[in-house]
């Protein structure tokens, strides 16, 4: 007996015939390909032998890594091809020298400095003149400034609490805490002429996440507290400078209320430009402040810190960065990167270079040295930086002091720059501060404990002090013009 098929039941079995086929022979070859997964040791082998390279890396960077479908990722050129592999894996590669390439997890904040020279070019083949020029910096400056949360950020009275004066050989040193938020605030110590008359100079002075000892157990060895950071504040003061000295976000008297985390976080790199503009508010009200010569100098993250006052505040007249300023180096502490300052919504990306171009055409002394990122200032920033300058004709007005065989510090090397620029640019005289020979002289300055420094040294904030990053967070969102 035969039976006919509807034709309504024959399309269902045809269908359901293409289904199987189409899920069966997509999971084979699925389950298939699993065998063309290698281990990214093998892989690394692998281009070794194939393209006669040499790779350096560290065995924990590799290890448990898995490189999908790798015979694909070969290409005729060994950079293409470490690109292919490494990539994908949030890991990057760097030339050495011919034939070598090390291998590294991918940073962030980091990059070749072959990309960072190859982004100036493109930013001054963009904005090649002044008014092209000024129209990408107020771009930038707006970016900066909503990115950070800073635009519509309401100014609240700074309430400042000042303790004893010390008297030393040339200066005073107070301590100052400002209410730069309701509830928050930055500390510091102001340091002054011992005598003055009329109006003075003055000067913002953020430090960097140096340490001089492993475990941190030296409190006068870190932030403001250290002696390199003394040195130049008290040498500026004993030179007719007033000078503030201030803590990073998290750090110093700042730490009774927030933690290291809340440092390494969003909220670091827009509570140091918040309170660096709140200082200069401070400052420039002072009967003794002149405001035709406001200066800013840090070093590492101070010196990022430093480059991003002077690009956003036009009251700074004199920037002296200090070890940080790289068109391949974004800071890597996520108070200097972890917004993207650098990444506007229309035109080019942005780099350190061209926020320390932002200050054009103020004086700017920029201070490099041979054993960090900024070895190659001289020749790759510092030709950017002075074609900027050029479209205002002040190329006289920003220099480089590039110490070669200088490590990543505030040094005394790095110190007796800073004070001949300074000097030179305010008109300062400065026989005061120099020995016989006519070096600088630093052996007058008396290197203060950290407790001394401090305005909370009990360790006890205002009853009405915010704490933890959850109640700053509320408080940004709504303390708003």
């Amino acid at each position: 007996m035969k039976y006919k098929l509807s034709s309504s039941f024959r399309k269902a079995l045809f269908a359901m015939f293409i289904i199987f086929c189409i899920t069966g022979v997509c999971k084979t070859q699925w389950l298939a390909s699993d065998i063309y997964d290698y281990p990214l040791k093998q892989v690394l082998d692998q281009i070794e032998e194939r393209y006669g390279v040499k790779l350096v890396y560290e065995e924990r960077h590799v290890r448990d890594r898995v490189v999908v479908r790798a015979p694909w990722r070969f290409f005729i050129d060994v950079e293409q091809t470490l690109d292919n592999v490494l990539r994908p894996l949030d890991m990057r590669w760097a030339k050495t020298r011919e034939g070598v390439y090390e291998i590294k997890r991918w940073e962030y904040h980091r990059k070749p400095f072959s990309e960072g020279e190859a982004h100036l070019k493109a930013l001054l083949a963009a904005y090649p003149d002044r008014t092209s020029w000024e129209a990408r910096k107020t771009d930038l400056s707006t970016h900066i400034m909503e990115t950070q949360g800073l635009a519509e950020l309401k100014k609240c009275q700074l309430n400042p609490i000042v303790s004893a004066q010390r008297r030393y050989d040339g200066y005073t040193v107070e301590n100052i805490a400002l209410e730069m938020l309701p509830g928050v605030w930055v500390s510091g110590s102001l340091y002054k002429p011992l005598r003055f008359r009329g109006k003075i100079p003055v000067f913002l002075s953020p430090h960097g996440h140096f340490y001089n000892n492993v475990d941190n157990s030296i409190p006068n060895e870190r932030g403001r507290y250290r002696p390199d950071q003394q040195y130049r504040c008290a040498m500026l003061a004993r030179m007719g400078i007033a000078v503030f000295s201030y803590d990073m976000f998290g750090w110093g008297d700042s730490e009774l209320a927030f933690t290291l985390q809340d440092h390494r976080s969003d909220l670091g790199l827009l509570m140091q430009t918040w309170q660096s503009i709140r200082i200069l508010d401070f400052l420039c009200a002072q009967t003794w402040a002149d405001d035709t010569r406001v200066g800013v100098t840090g070093a590492s993250g101070g010196g990022t810190q430093t480059m991003l006052i002077a690009a956003l505040d036009k009251r700074i007249t004199l920037s002296v960065p200090v070890v940080m300023t790289s068109s391949h180096f974004y800071g890597g502490c996520p108070c200097e990167s972890g917004l993207p300052i650098h990444f506007p919504k229309k035109g080019l990306p942005s780099n350190n270079a061209e926020i320390a171009a932002m200050a054009a055409p103020i004086s700017q002394l920029v201070i490099s040295c041979g054993n960090d990122w900024t070895a190659t200032t001289p020749d790759i920033e510092m030709p950017y930086l002075k074609q900027i300058y050029s479209y205002y004709g002040k190329t006289d007005e920003i220099e480089n002091v590039h110490l070669e065989r200088e490590n990543h510090d505030y040094g005394i090397g790095k110190r007796s720059a800073l004070y001949d620029f300074v000097a030179r640019k305010f008109g300062l005289n400065d026989a005061s501060v120099k020995d016989k020979t006519g070096a600088w002289d630093e052996t007058k300055v008396t290197i203060e404990p950290a407790d001394a420094m401090r305005v909370f040294p009990d360790g006890k904030l205002p009853p009405h002090a915010l704490k933890g990053s959850k109640n700053l967070r509320e408080l940004l969102n709504t303390y708003k013009e």
